[in-house]
């Protein structure tokens, strides 16, 4: 028994020792493409530019008789530029796999790596961690900016309002999962076109075209689309008829990722790329 309990990595079976070190390797040439590739930066930095600056251009734009109680959600005014940001995170998302498809280059990934699964997980995760970490940042300047324009004007609220710093992380969480579904598109259709514009079908084009439609139809489907559903997290959804709560709807957003991540580890398992 007490040589059960002091095994250690060598008496790991050879397939589990394979998998462990082709995720490492994978993670590592993964965030060295991801920071040493200009592209991918020039997206992130528009990524935070146009978010900040949308959502102060919005808050910036506000006029409220004086007098009478102002009907803003300011929270959600200032993270207006989130949806902006969203859709050039969601390119990006779709680039980083799709482009290696286009290029061949992800012939090469995967002759590094024995197994195949761990370059997707690899994928993933890198994009994950920066996307969020980017979005997080940028969620939080876009929220003291435009509660310090609001502010002028006596409108402005605190990070420790009800709500408030729910919908400031919620709105990195939100971007971050959404690009993780723009990225399994990529790895399932493997055409950098087919991709974004599914995505953007999906997310953009969907909602308010199913808003379009009699409330007697729509109330019934509108609120579990990925968008609608998502977005209630970080103030999203009052235009619903009947919105999901905040966390329910980003379990559901998840529950779609984790599917479609199901479909693009089976395709990489079993179609040759």
């Amino acid at each position: 028994m007490s040589h059960a309990l002091n095994a250690g990595p060598s008496h790991l079976p050879v397939a589990r020792r394979l998998d462990m070190a082709g995720t490492g390797d994978a993670l590592h040439a993964e965030w060295t493409k991801l920071r040493t590739v200009a592209g991918p930066a020039w997206l992130l930095a528009a990524t935070v530019v146009l978010t900040v600056a949308v959502s102060a251009a919005a808050t910036a734009a506000v006029r409220c008789p004086s007098g009478i109680a102002c009907p803003v959600d300011t929270t959600k005014l200032s993270l207006s530029g989130i949806q902006l940001g969203q859709a050039v995170v969601a390119i990006l998302a779709v680039l980083a796999i799709s482009g290696e498809y286009s290029t061949g280059m992800i012939r090469s990934s995967l002759t590094a790596v024995p197994r195949r699964l761990p370059v997707l997980w690899a994928k993933l995760g890198v994009f994950a961690a920066v996307a969020f970490a980017v979005m997080l940042v940028t969620s939080f300047v876009s929220f003291f900016l435009g509660q310090a324009l609001l502010s002028s004007h006596h409108l402005g609220v605190s990070i420790s309002s009800p709500n408030a710093l729910r919908d400031v992380i919620g709105a990195a969480l939100y971007v971050t999962v959404a690009g993780i579904i723009g990225m399994t598109l990529g790895a399932l259709m493997r055409n950098t076109a087919a991709g974004i514009s599914t995505m953007v079908a999906v997310f953009f084009v969907l909602p308010p075209v199913a808003g379009l439609l009699p409330k007697s139809w729509s109330s019934h489907f509108v609120q579990y689309l990925p968008s609608n559903a998502g977005g209630v997290l970080f103030g999203g959804g009052n235009n619903l008829a009947h919105p999901l709560a905040p966390w329910t709807g980003f379990g559901l957003l998840c529950a779609y990722a984790v599917v479609l991540i199901g479909f693009a580890a089976w395709r990489l398992r079993r179609v040759d790329a």
